[in-house]
């Protein structure tokens, strides 16, 4: 085993948290983790099942498992006879400003609506857990909520949000104001992220947008931040025909 593979392995799992999860899905954790603290770098060679079974002492079904979903998943690429490496970052764009949808629509003279499909409060599952920066079993509340210009359809936005900073937030009426506006009253956003992708939608999305199946979406990522705490997540999907991202820079 040679000495980067052995740096690469040391501490892996330090710094997750001490929750029951099955070891797959920690193993996936941590690896995660390591590539977005950019401990593993893009095009890095990743240790083997076999060294990685060596070193951790897990079985090597577990650790097959784990290297192939983070494959799918795109965090790592498979080259047939050379290894696992860590993949390349996707191209995205930076967005700069987060907006509310419906001071968006009603500005170009359109009118906005929305659609209230589901709210409900839960316990944070292992993935919503990292996208919220808590423990797993931690108070959230989901919402899937469909916005409308006019009569089209515009933007699914389904969100996952810490209930401990937005304690009333499933008591809300989000067919007179947004969740964006509710956020921003009770915990005011101090800093967020973006990640734009093109996407082809499922069959319910293509129902609930009223689009052909063909029909490629753009998906914008967002989480946001009050103070250290991230606040909400969320996933909003849109028509590729009815919805175009615009920006201004300065020099």
């Amino acid at each position: 085993m040679s000495d980067q593979t052995v740096t690469m392995l040391e501490h892996l799992f330090d710094g997750l948290p001490d929750v029951p999860q099955p070891i797959y899905s920690k193993l996936k954790q941590a690896i995660t983790q390591k590539i977005s603290a950019g401990e593993w770098l893009a095009n890095q060679r990743v240790p083997s099942e076999a060294e990685i079974v060596k070193s951790l002492g897990v079985s090597r079904m577990t650790v097959n498992r784990a290297l192939r979903e983070l494959t799918v998943e795109g965090f790592l690429v498979r080259h047939q006879g050379l290894g696992t490496f860590v993949a390349e970052k996707k191209s995205h764009s930076a967005l700069f400003e987060v907006h509310n949808i419906a001071e968006e629509i009603t500005s170009r003279g359109h009118q906005h609506r929305a659609d209230l499909l589901v709210i409900e409060s839960a316990k944070a599952t292992v993935e919503e857990a990292m996208m919220l920066g808590v423990r797993t079993n931690h108070s959230i509340f989901r919402s899937v909520v469909v916005h409308y210009e006019d009569d089209s359809p515009i933007q699914i936005e389904e969100r996952i949000v810490n209930a401990s900073r937005a304690p009333d937030y499933d008591q809300q009426d989000f067919s007179k104001h947004t969740p964006y506006e509710y956020l921003m009253t009770t915990a005011p956003m101090t800093e967020g992220e973006h990640l734009v992708e093109a996407v082809l939608p499922t069959p319910e999305e293509c129902e609930r947008l009223q689009i052909a199946t063909s029909e490629p979406c753009l998906q914008i990522k967002r989480r946001t931040w009050a103070g250290d705490d991230i606040i909400t997540a969320a996933r909003l999907l849109h028509p590729g025909s009815r919805f175009q991202l615009f920006g201004h820079f300065g020099r």
